[in-house]
């Protein structure tokens, strides 16, 4: 059987690496989907462990599609019965992206149709009142290619269930992991989030190094499905129970100005079973100190733009946390910004620059690893291009 992860751009890579750690096989990686081969049993123990993954499809056949009449035949010729049952629903959505075929509308049509011939040549039956079980079709045609794919997730794999509020323009969860398996944490790292907002990133740290699954403690649409059976998914939970490590002395710092959505950090610390090992408390990220002999990284997403309510203040913060994170000598410093000519405002250049989406926005990983040395004269390029281009795009 062939499955398809989904994810924001530029975390292919770590989806991949997750997919191998559950001794799984890649057979293709694409921008946003890696496919990999599996069993019945695998559904439920990629939706539970997978942290990068926005969705977990199984994929019932690709094929070219560049005309209505080819993704017709294409799909019809899917073997739709064997998930789909003649009282089951099966609503359709899909993309298109660089082919022939550019309406949605028509594509979704097209689709329904095909299975509905499909199912009705099957169960000899002409009408479907689709009152049980979702499964829920879509379809992603790329350069005239068209998959055909189930839902197995249901709602996104990004929404734990640990944070049912966040405070303004929020990461999203598997952003945020991705953030944190980059930086690397451990025990022996004190991991500090600054600017810490609902807690995010330090609760996504925190249950990385506990090994706590992020889809244990939520539901997922193919647990109604009638091919995979209950025991399946309980066999998933028990096993990623017994991997939690349990009396982690790993230790997370989230900080924030503002007291009231550190409640809500606690709150989903709660929830998420990590609120032992943070330490949560009211700090201004221009004036915190480093703890005298302790070893550690400051992984954030500072305010830039509109979360400030103003461009300039953003930019002297930058300035600000330029100055005060370059006196956390030998500490690695991960941020995360959708300012493209960020390095000018920090004043230093990054060691490494990682391009990815929150959602559709484009974003920076700044990543630093090497001691500060404020005599070098740092270099940048096309920094003043940049700016104007940004503030073009805010226009």
């Amino acid at each position: 059987m062939q499955l398809v992860a989904t994810c924001l751009f530029g975390l292919e890579k770590q989806l991949g690496e997750e997919i191998d750690a559950l001794g799984l096989k890649r057979t293709e990686t694409i921008d946003g989907r890696v496919t990999f081969e599996g069993l019945e049993c695998d559904i439920p123990r990629a939706n539970i462990n997978l942290r990068c993954a926005e969705r977990v499809f199984i994929k019932l056949g690709s094929f070219k599609a560049e005309s209505f009449s080819e993704l017709f035949d294409g799909t019809y010729s899917l073997p739709w019965e064997e998930w789909i049952g003649k009282n089951d629903a099966f609503p359709v959505s899909g993309h298109s992206i660089k082919s022939k075929l550019t309406s949605i509308p028509d594509c979704q049509s097209i689709v329904k149709k095909a299975v509905v011939n499909r199912l009705a040549s099957v169960y000899n039956i002409s009408w479907f009142e689709e009152t049980g079980t979702k499964y829920k079709i879509e379809f992603f045609i790329l350069k005239d290619e068209a998959m055909l794919l189930i839902d197995t997730s249901g709602i996104a794999l990004h929404k734990r269930g640990y944070r049912p509020k966040a405070g303004p323009a929020p990461l999203r969860e598997t952003l945020a992991a991705a953030i944190a398996l980059t930086s690397r944490p451990s025990e022996d790292i004190l991991f500090w989030d600054p600017f810490c907002g609902s807690g995010t990133i330090a609760i996504e740290a925190a249950m990385i190094v506990k090994n706590i699954a992020p889809g244990l403690n939520r539901d997922f649409d193919s647990e109604k499905f009638s091919r995979i059976d209950k025991k399946m998914w309980q066999n998933a939970r028990d096993e990623a129970k017994d991997k939690i490590i349990t009396g982690s002395k790993f230790e997370v710092w989230a900080s924030d100005t503002d007291e009231q959505v550190l409640d809500i950090a606690y709150e989903s610390a709660l929830r998420a079973g990590v609120e032992e090992n943070m330490r949560i408390f009211t700090g201004d990220a221009r004036r915190i100190q480093k703890p005298d002999g302790i070893k550690g990284s400051i992984v954030c997403n500072p305010p830039y733009g509109e979360r400030m309510g103003d461009i300039r203040q953003a930019e002297q913060l930058y300035r600000d946390i330029g100055k005060n994170f370059c006196l956390f000598d030998r500490w690695h410093v991960y941020i995360i910004t959708s300012c493209d000519y960020f390095e000018k405002l920090y004043g230093r250049p990054a060691d490494k620059k990682r391009k990815l989406y929150n959602g559709m926005i484009p974003c920076f990983l700044y990543q630093f690893f090497k001691p500060f040395e404020p005599k070098a004269a740092p270099s940048f390029k096309n920094t003043a291009k940049s700016k104007q281009n940004y503030e073009r795009k805010k226009r």
